[in-house]
């Protein structure tokens, strides 16, 4: 099991690439199963949660090429209508082809998904939603059972709560469903919008997207296309925080700087120096005085996004003051708290709310990831610990990251991975 070493104390300079985004690259990914006709993408990350996807198209009987970030793939028969939890248990993704097999199949059968543990985030709203256009739905043995064996028809969904895989799930399904399907309180995301872009690319008639209404006008057939994958806008805004959490000067390349407004603007508010070149590049600097602390609350898009809130956590331990962060999307996503308190940090945790305590002065430690983000937040803090850091368990940053400390160590950091 691999791990990171980490001599923090270096300020990063240079310029950092972005890669393709892994939450936009999976539903992307599911939606090759629409149609028998061939689809290209690019920009596909290589990263675990990716390789597992991969592995599961395989399995239901796609054949694909791949050279460097770019796949091409063949779904003209498909196989099987299962996801194995063989395959499927530690992705939580696997969700995203039930209603792509649903569409095309008339039947799918899905274990039921795995993944980080930072929340229960459970399916039942892309359950109920598959049985607003028709679908029969049960669950046994550990896996989720859907037929539609006359077919989806059109309906309008009312998400509950704000759910972006279940969006997602719900326009794969839609596209190839009789009549109109509208879905209202739809989530926003630009990954949400990338699916639209490539769904409409092969045919499909979706509109609304980046909305909180989506309508989507069923077709018969879906056709082949090309498509670019967006880039990794929580990558992108990782690697802000690095820059900005060394006092370094750091160019962030290959990103979309209007996906990130709301980390900008906070990162802003904490005296960071953050501009935009132009708009595929953000270029974060040391600010002039000490980091100042500012309260944060996770949020739906286009709030901060809850996947940078262990980020900017660690970036407060260092700021001056007091600073209270609100997560309000995912229950259970506070477990770097105790690793980074290792390090020195001083974090009271009270519910859903986490106080920290800034200017903490942080020592390098052995700490375990627990899941994709916190170890990102781990990592960021080995980049300014001093002595040595050792970050255990980044099998958890791989499922996100490509090349992580690479990357790093391409702008100056002192990290490495190490092979038990």
């Amino acid at each position: 099991m691999d791990r990171f070493l980490i001599r923090g104390g270096v300020p990063l300079k240079g310029k950092i690439q972005v890669g393709g985004s892994k939450n936009a690259a999976l539903p992307e990914l599911a939606a090759i199963l629409l149609t028998d006709k061939k689809v290209t993408l690019d920009r596909v990350p290589d990263v675990w949660d990716i390789s597992t996807m991969l592995k599961l198209l395989r399995h239901l009987g796609v054949e694909s090429e791949r050279k460097g970030g770019k796949i091409t793939f063949f779904a003209a028969k498909l196989t099987s209508d299962e996801a194995p939890y063989e395959i499927v248990k530690t992705m939580r993704a696997s969700s995203l082809v039930l209603g792509p097999l649903l569409a095309r199949t008339g039947r799918a059968r899905v274990s039921i998904p795995g993944g980080c543990a930072i929340g229960a985030r459970p399916i039942d709203l892309h359950l109920k939603a598959f049985e607003k256009l028709g679908a029969i739905i049960s669950q046994e043995h550990g896996y989720i059972e859907a037929r539609a064996p006359q077919g989806l028809k059109g309906a309008t969904v009312h998400f509950d709560r704000i759910t972006v895989t279940g969006t997602e799930d719900l326009m794969m399904a839609a596209v190839l469903a009789s009549g109109e399907t509208v879905i209202e309180n739809a989530a926003r995301e630009p990954e949400v919008q990338d699916l639209a872009l490539l769904l409409n690319n092969m045919g499909a008639r979706v509109q609304g997207a980046g909305t909180s209404v989506i309508r989507i006008r069923g077709v018969g057939k879906l056709h082949g296309a090309k498509h670019e994958i967006i880039a990794d806008r929580i990558q992108a805004g990782t690697f802000l925080v690095a820059g900005a959490i060394t006092g370094g000067d750091l160019l962030v390349e290959n990103c979309r700087a209007d996906h990130l407004s709301a980390v900008v603007f906070k990162l802003q508010d904490a005296g960071v120096e953050v501009t935009s070149p132009k708009p595929t590049s953000l270029r974060v600097r040391a600010s002039q005085g000490p980091l100042q602390a500012v309260d944060m609350s996770t949020e739906e898009y286009p709030g901060f996004p809850t996947d940078m809130q262990a980020q900017y956590m660690a970036l407060m331990t260092q700021a001056s003051g007091i600073s209270v962060i609100a997560e309000n999307i995912f229950e259970n996503r506070f477990m770097h708290v105790q690793e980074l308190a290792r390090m020195g940090a001083q974090i009271q945790v009270q519910g859903r709310r986490a106080i920290v305590r800034g200017d903490a002065p942080l020592s390098g430690a052995a700490v375990m990831a627990s899941d994709l983000r916190a170890s990102a937040s781990l990592v960021l803090a080995g980049l300014v610990a001093k002595g040595e850091t050792i970050v255990e368990r980044v099998y958890h940053i791989d499922r996100g990251y490509e090349s992580i400390e690479t990357k790093l160590a391409d702008v100056g950091a002192r990290i490495e991975r190490q092979s038990e």
